[in-house]
């Protein structure tokens, strides 16, 4: 595949994405590759430069965005390896404009004459790679594939995102995951990246997720899902595009036509892991993530009773994915826990767990009990650590999210191997009921994203 020069065509390339300049057909119809070298010393050929004095701007393209103190270090020697942005003890964050699709990303990460430490994320907090570590002068390129997308259906048609997504005033993104642009996150102890190349691709096998908070790519820790984790444990052509959103159920993730959106980006061969049931559970109230004059927010109405609507709806989800060419996947509500305690609430779910595998029966697909696996994880790691392992009753910190994500992986590893073939070597089994890493062995750095407050006229959200 022939590489697009980005220093003669960078004007066009960006074209389609800033409004600079109208692109031929020709230029159109390459692929997109971009090649990015990071630093202030020699630039390899091929490549653009990003020094640190690059801010993103919507007339560039790319660029870092605002909040990270990066600085470039040049060491001589190597073009591409010899120089490189880092942001010591921090973290920052290199945005690219580019149409929603998949992405293979690859990074080059180490420094000429120190360690690094460096650890990437993708979008809204989306783990790609754990702790990569080198030794000075070693560096390690690494691969990985990203999922993007906008808001936008068919013409004149679009999703309806809710307050933690967009704000309704301005009608801008407030997450990462709706800008339009593909954001790349350098954090750990030294992050040391010397060049980023994202490749448009075109052959990515999907995973698509849909849920509710417990799935979603959650935007401000202590929250992390499994569904935000499970990127890590996969190697290309494995992407994982997560449309889980808080607040969700099966019946508003219809009506808001979040479920037009999965059946348009699925392709046949793609994968839909669904999990639903902590708020379908609901039968009143209001729903945080909606105005309170919005009756998208009153659960009466998207309610689900878990023997009846609830089961036959995810069965029929399920249906629908295998009629388009998909496998679907059905995955068990994880449990809730009494934080306080440390114990697991099983009462919590009521009979949503069982309603999901009768489910998957009857759409004859894969079912994953994560019900049952999360339950041997917080009885294994006792009151203490399972209490790290949830925020609250429901929702997973990053490091319960982590876990959860491995239970995930075994249970793609058991029933699906023809996507098993492309978890990570350094995976490894996990076992629900002896978990690790334990609490006091989990590295990953905390990331410090600040929730957005909800604007006047919506409820606290959760």
């Amino acid at each position: 595949m022939k590489a697009i020069k980005i220093r003669c065509v960078i004007v066009t390339v960006f074209a389609t994405f800033a409004g600079i300049a109208a692109q031929t057909a020709e230029e159109t119809a390459k692929p997109l590759l971009l090649k990015f070298d990071f630093g202030s010393g020699k630039v390899a050929a091929g490549y653009t430069q990003v020094t640190a004095e690059m801010p993103y701007t919507a007339e560039r393209g790319y660029g870092f965005e605002a909040g990270g103190a990066v600085q470039a270090i040049d060491r001589g020697g190597d073009p591409l390896k010899g120089d490189y942005i880092t942001c010591s003890g921090a973290l920052f964050k290199f945005s690219v404009a580019v149409p929603e699709g998949n992405y293979k990303v690859t990074v080059t990460l180490g420094d000429a004459s120190g360690e690094s430490l460096t650890t990437v994320k993708a979008e809204t907090g989306r783990l790609m790679l754990e702790r990569v570590a080198t030794s000075k002068g070693r560096f390690e390129t690494r691969t990985f594939i990203v999922n993007t997308r906008n808001r936008t259906l068919s013409p004149g048609n679009e999703i309806k995102l809710d307050v933690r997504e967009w704000d309704p005033v301005t009608r801008l993104p407030v997450t990462a995951t709706w800008d339009d642009k593909l954001t790349l996150q350098f954090g750990d102890a030294r992050p040391c990246v010397c060049a980023v190349e994202i490749e448009a691709v075109s052959d990515a096998v999907v995973l698509l997720l849909i849920g509710d908070s417990t799935v979603t790519d959650q935007p401000s820790e202590p929250y992390g899902t499994w569904g935000q984790m499970l990127a890590r444990w996969f190697t290309p052509p494995v992407a994982v595009a997560n449309h889980a959103e808080s607040g969700q159920t099966l019946k508003a993730f219809r009506f808001q036509r979040r479920w037009d959106k999965v059946m348009q980006q699925m392709k046949p061969g793609d994968y839909v892991f669904m999990q639903f049931g902590h708020n379908d559970l609901n039968k009143g109230g209001h729903d945080a993530m909606w105005a309170l004059d919005d009756r998208a927010g009153d659960w009466v109405n998207t309610h689900s009773d878990a023997n009846t609507d609830y089961k036959w709806l995810l069965a029929a989800y399920a249906v629908e994915v295998s009629r388009r060419g998909g496998i679907p996947v059905i995955v068990s509500p994880m449990t809730k826990m009494n934080r306080a305690t440390g114990e697991v609430n099983t009462a919590g779910m009521g009979d949503y767990p069982k309603a999901a595998k009768e489910a998957a029966e009857l759409a004859g697909c894969v079912f994953i009990d994560l019900n049952a696996m999360s339950v041997e994880v917080v009885k294994a790691l006792g009151a203490s650590a399972a209490s790290d392992a949830y925020t609250d009753g429901l929702h997973t910190s990053v490091y319960g999210g982590y876990l959860l994500s491995r239970c995930i992986v075994e249970g793609i590893r058991r029933a699906l191997p023809d996507i098993a073939q492309y978890i990570t070597p350094d995976a490894g089994l996990f076992s629900p009921s002896s978990p690790k890493p334990l609490p006091e062995d989990f590295k990953l750095p905390p990331d410090p994203r600040v929730p957005v407050p909800a604007p006047p006229g919506f409820p606290q959200r959760r």
